[in-house]
């Protein structure tokens, strides 16, 4: 039985998953300290939703192991299911019961005890108490979001994994979803988030990059910046639009994209991006070097995994 290392409460070396032919989890080593919030990042087919269920024990790993809050992948994983809270990509209850009821199921089948007082706890926790009685198909995003959190804590799990929670709702209710989930990483509960939103992947403590099954680069927000060494230009001025268009077929250009009023240029090379600038000519634009962000590596990311897949 793999020993689990003090202080982690994710801690896997090596997972390898094939669906057929595809190898879909290559090798891929993982550690999460208890209590920390880890930002999952990684282009569509790099693996997330794949390890997210191998950790929660819902698929079973090819080869490598670990462990799970200090059990055993691979031997224990029915034991690793009753004490994590995973929440699936999509809103997945019975549209034609209430709130409560939906949440009454799900605490019956974790065998629960106390399963009114636990279902109301949860409800003011979560802010539904409100729309107990209302039926869940009736719902909007924000409020199926929270249902769907509501469930994933009603057996106070020490591991909640989140698969993209946040997709498709709306910037005040992502907020606060946030501010819920920093809250109880305060409390001690260890969080593993996958997103593509790149302010959400900021407030996380620490972010994690896959791509192809496997882990690239991982450290906090900064230091992920750092490490890719990316290089940005960002330009003020009229006709930034048309700039754009014609940065991105020059070399050295990795990106040129409009934010606002700005346009930021994006590569490896200086010497390169500046040539390609200076084709410009006479613009009209005041360009500036500036400080990457996470945005922008995370393209560079996803351009470097299409490129070598």
């Amino acid at each position: 039985m793999s020993a689990a290392a003090p202080g982690l409460a994710i801690d896997v070396h090596d997972l390898r998953k094939s669906f057929g032919a595809r190898r879909v989890i290559d090798g891929l080593s993982l550690q999460v300290a208890r209590g920390e919030i880890c930002g999952f990042l990684g282009g569509n087919g790099s693996g997330k939703t794949t390890t997210i269920r191998l950790l929660c024990g819902l698929l079973r790993a090819d080869g490598g192991g670990g462990t799970c809050l200090g059990l055993d992948l691979l031997r224990e994983a029915p034991r690793i299911r009753l004490l994590v809270g995973y929440m699936t990509q999509r809103f997945s209850f019975y549209t034609d019961l209430t709130v409560a009821e939906n949440l009454e199921f799900v605490a019956r089948l974790y065998g629960l005890s106390g399963v009114r007082r636990a279902i109301e706890e949860v409800l003011a926790r979560i802010g539904l108490a409100g729309r107990r009685d209302q039926l869940a198909g009736e719902l909007s995003g924000g409020w199926k979001q929270r249902m769907a959190l509501a469930a994933c804590l009603l057996h106070r799990p020490a591991l909640l994994l989140l698969d993209e929670p946040t997709a498709g709702v709306d910037a005040k209710a992502r907020r606060e979803f946030w501010d819920m989930i920093h809250e109880m990483a305060a409390e001690g509960m260890t969080v593993l988030v996958s997103t593509h939103y790149m302010d959400e992947a900021e407030r996380c403590h620490r972010v994690v990059y896959l791509a192809g099954g496997r882990l690239v680069v991982q450290g906090t927000a900064d230091e992920v910046v750092r490490a890719a060494r990316l290089v940005t230009f960002e330009a003020n001025g009229t006709g930034i639009e048309q700039a754009a268009a014609r940065l991105r077929h020059l070399p050295g250009v990795e990106t040129a994209a409009v934010f606002g009023r700005a346009l930021r240029v994006a590569g490896m090379e200086r010497a390169a991006l500046a040539a390609a600038i200076e084709r410009l000519g006479d613009s009209g634009l005041t360009w500036q070097e500036v400080e990457p962000r996470l945005d922008d590596v995370f393209i560079h990311m996803l351009q470097g995994q299409e490129e070598t897949s």
